[in-house]
């Protein structure tokens, strides 16, 4: 061997994670880019995890916690317009085409963006293609989304167009390297019942009408990795190993009594009191029924032995622990929010896992669905709301100007309060001290400070006109602190 060789198997074992001894044999580290790795598994993947989804209660509670965390009940938008009448228009106008986005009808916006969370952490991506209407259909805006599955797309569909652009795993790729196309299915291929005439040809559907929603996990990443991948084989041997131990304590929960009696006495077959004969199973072997409070009387040279199964043994709770939370690190969930486990957990600990936990999602909330999803649906949202004349902006043609009336802030749902006392007395504090704005703080828990003080002046209002007095009466506060402050000054 050289001694350049030498060298370099000297450094490389420096590091144990690149050592090539026996505690390293057989570990199979492809050299090979993500795209080579996880496009030929991306089917096996999906059908996995779907079925994991169908049939095993963790693998259930993972994605719904996932999906009900990262969009709750809607990540909204916010104009950031400095005229007031028109962000008072452009939101009445989005409220009122939320009501009317999904193309099937079956939910709103809001929906559909829960939809396509389940769906990303499920398959590990989904589509979403712009559909634009006619006016005569009566709609606020003409304009609605179509969320089709990951099978849409054909992961094997790998060619050059005529036009010289290159098409990898369904997606069609220009000169420069920028997504020009999406070569997609007419229909679902894995839908049985809808092989029609040409089911099974592929259309082209220029890029800019296609939303592809997935976590990108690598530079170059062609399609998204369904959430439970780490973890399909850990939860498939731990459901069957539950499901064993179960049927053991099902077995053992079973009094069962073997009669033995020598072979030569005897008639088989025959109850030994009455003499009638006995109830027979499949295979014809007599078995009697015990019933509670009865005593039976075995003639000479009988015995009686009962079963003894197993239980479930002393490391069963243990072990099933112990496998949950590496399930409940493989797919960045809290043990105690996957399996509602709060055994020995106090609240300050509680409150570090979801506050690590929420940092989390709010990564995937603008990384993925307000960077993917929100700000381009809003974007040809308000193109076809101006093309329609649903609403008129001037100059929205400028690029300046329209860019200045697409700035928009999207407000995830707010976090609940882990102490509401503490949490409410902390953030007066800050706004007190001026750390951080009411407004701001009321964006934080998905709310909007101009619908706040407009809903408080009404309530103020409505309560002076009846002549009602509470404690929350904002204007009386303001006023006897007003009051306080300038007798502390004189």
């Amino acid at each position: 061997m050289s001694r350049q060789r030498v060298v370099a198997k000297r450094i490389r074992n420096s590091y144990e994670g690149a050592g090539t001894g026996r505690r390293a044999k057989g570990w199979d580290a492809p050299d090979v880019a993500m795209n080579s790795v996880s496009l030929p598994a991306l089917p096996l993947l999906r059908r996995r995890s779907r079925a994991a989804v169908r049939n095993d209660p963790y693998a259930l509670s993972a994605i719904n916690k996932r999906v009900t965390n990262i969009i709750g009940t809607g990540i909204t938008p916010r104009p950031q317009i400095k005229d007031e009448a028109i962000r008072t228009i452009l939101q009445e106008l989005w409220e009122d085409w939320a009501d009317e986005a999904d193309a099937d009808g079956r939910t709103d916006f809001y929906g559909q963006q829960a939809l396509i969370s389940r769906m990303v952490e499920e398959s590990g991506e989904c589509f979403v293609r712009y559909r634009y209407r006619r006016d005569t259909d009566g709609l606020v805006v003409p304009f609605q989304l179509q969320i089709l599955p990951a099978e849409f797309v054909p992961i094997d569909r790998n060619f050059k167009t005529r036009r010289g652009n290159i098409v990898r795993a369904g997606i069609e790729f220009d000169a420069v390297g920028r997504r020009a196309a999406y070569w997609m299915y007419q229909q679902n291929p894995g839908d049985a019942n809808a092989h029609l005439a040409g089911f099974n040809a592929l259309h082209r559907i220029p890029a800019d009408q296609v939303l592809h929603i997935y976590e990108v996990l690598e530079a170059g990443q062609l399609r998204g990795i369904p959430r439970l991948a780490p973890v399909l084989l850990r939860l498939r041997s731990l459901d069957n190993y539950d499901d064993a131990v179960l049927f053991r304590q099902e077995v053992s929960n079973l009094f069962a009594g073997f009669i033995k009696k020598p072979a030569s006495e005897g008639p088989r077959g025959l109850d030994t009191v009455t003499g009638e004969p006995l109830t027979t199973d499949a295979d014809g072997t007599p078995m009697v029924a015990l019933e509670p409070g009865s005593m039976q009387e075995l003639l000479e040279g009988e015995t009686v032995e009962f079963s003894d199964p197993p239980d479930a043994g002393n490391t069963y709770v243990d072990f099933m622990r112990q496998q949950l939370q590496a399930a409940a690190a493989g797919v960045e969930l809290p043990y105690e929010l996957l399996t509602g486990d709060m055994k020995d957990i106090s609240d300050r600990v509680l409150r570090i896992l979801l506050n690590d936990f929420r940092r989390r999602i709010e990564q995937l909330q603008f990384s993925v669905y307000v960077h993917q999803l929100c700000r381009p649906v809003r974007a040809a949202w308000l193109d076809a709301a101006v093309l329609s004349g649903a609403i008129e902006l001037p100059g929205y043609a400028e690029p300046a100007k329209r860019r200045g009336y697409l700035r928009t802030r999207w407000i995830p749902h707010g976090w609940a309060y882990h102490h509401p006392v503490q949490d409410v007395q902390g953030k007066l504090l800050e706004i007190g001290g001026g750390l951080l704005s009411r407004s701001e703080h009321a964006l934080r828990t998905g709310y909007d400070a101009e619908v706040i003080d407009n809903e408080n002046a009404q309530d103020n209002e409505r309560a002076r006109r009846l002549g009602l007095a509470y404690k929350v009466d904002t204007s009386a506060s303001t006023e006897a602190s007003g009051k306080n402050t300038n007798e502390e000054e004189t």
